[in-house]
């Protein structure tokens, strides 16, 4: 399943590499599957009419073939974007498509994709058809991704941005995005005493992705009682379920604060964790 490499969102892994889940009993998603894999991608065929154009010093480009009339992205906002990455030979290496899904979510600013995109993104609004074109700097760079993608290759992206997608709830300024869940475990929910394993990553602005238990293979155990949990993910947690898939987005105060952590977290920086909830005891 190369494709999960590239959109790291983690519902494409969740979708591709989560073992132990019946994937046919999961609730419906608040964003919507294809019954056709073509119709999205069929969406994203480019316009012989440009609207508008925009470029960057750093080499970034933006054509517009439609300009949408809803409100500016901002970083911390989740999006439900239509989008699908070509290469300069034209081969399409990444795209919603491919989950046969109509649109996933997207939240800005915390480098789900590539530097180029969180760039690019800041500059759309709700309703945009656009065409990204991407250097190799601001995407896979030197390494590229083996297989897929070659290294030094610019990324073209073909993205259509819909609505804002509102957090399920807010717990004292931390925002949580139910993106999925199984109601037959309404049951398990997430205590102040209980023990917890899930499949995360955590990031900042500025560090990205800095620790990955996807990669490692391992699911991540710990007691909800343990000293040291940033409050805010311990808050966001209560009430959880099994087989939750969630997207966590806790602000400064609630995380590190003024201190930050170490070399990870900067001062002052708010803490993006997207999580899958694997074992509740």
């Amino acid at each position: 399943m190369k494709y999960s490499i590239l959109f790291v969102a983690a519902l494409s892994l969740y979708a591709c590499g989560t073992s132990g889940v019946d994937q046919d009993k999961q609730a419906e998603e608040p964003v919507a599957k294809a019954n056709d894999q073509l119709t999205a991608e069929k969406m994203l065929e480019p316009k012989k009419t440009v609207v508008a154009k925009k470029e960057f010093p750093n080499g970034l480009k933006i054509q517009w073939f439609e300009k949408g009339t809803g409100e500016a992205l901002s970083d911390g906002e989740v999006y439900e974007i239509n989008y699908k990455v070509k290469l300069p030979n034209g081969e399409v290496v990444d795209g919603n498509h491919l989950l046969k899904r109509e649109m996933i979510p997207f939240l800005v600013g915390y480098g789900l994709q590539t530097k180029g995109w969180d760039l690019a993104m800041k500059e759309l609004t709700t309703g945009d058809f656009a065409e990204i074109y991407i250097p190799a700097n601001l995407a896979r760079g030197v390494k590229g991704v083996p297989g897929v993608i070659p290294p030094n290759s610019p990324n073209i992206v073909f993205l259509r941005v819909g609505k804002k997608i509102a957090p399920t709830r807010t717990v004292e300024g931390t925002k949580i995005w139910l993106l999925e869940e199984r109601a037959e475990y309404a049951d398990s929910l997430i205590g102040e005493k209980s023990g917890v394993a899930l499949h995360y990553f955590v990031g900042t602005k500025s560090n990205p992705k800095y620790d990955n238990s996807y990669k490692r293979d391992t699911p991540f155990k710990f007691n909800m009682s343990d000293f040291g949990l940033v409050p805010g993910f311990r808050k966001a947690l209560i009430n959880a379920k099994l087989y939750d898939k969630m997207w966590i987005l806790v602000p400064s105060g609630q995380a590190y604060g003024s201190k930050g952590y170490v070399d990870l977290v900067k001062p002052n920086e708010s803490m993006f964790y997207d999580v899958i909830i694997m074992d509740v005891r």
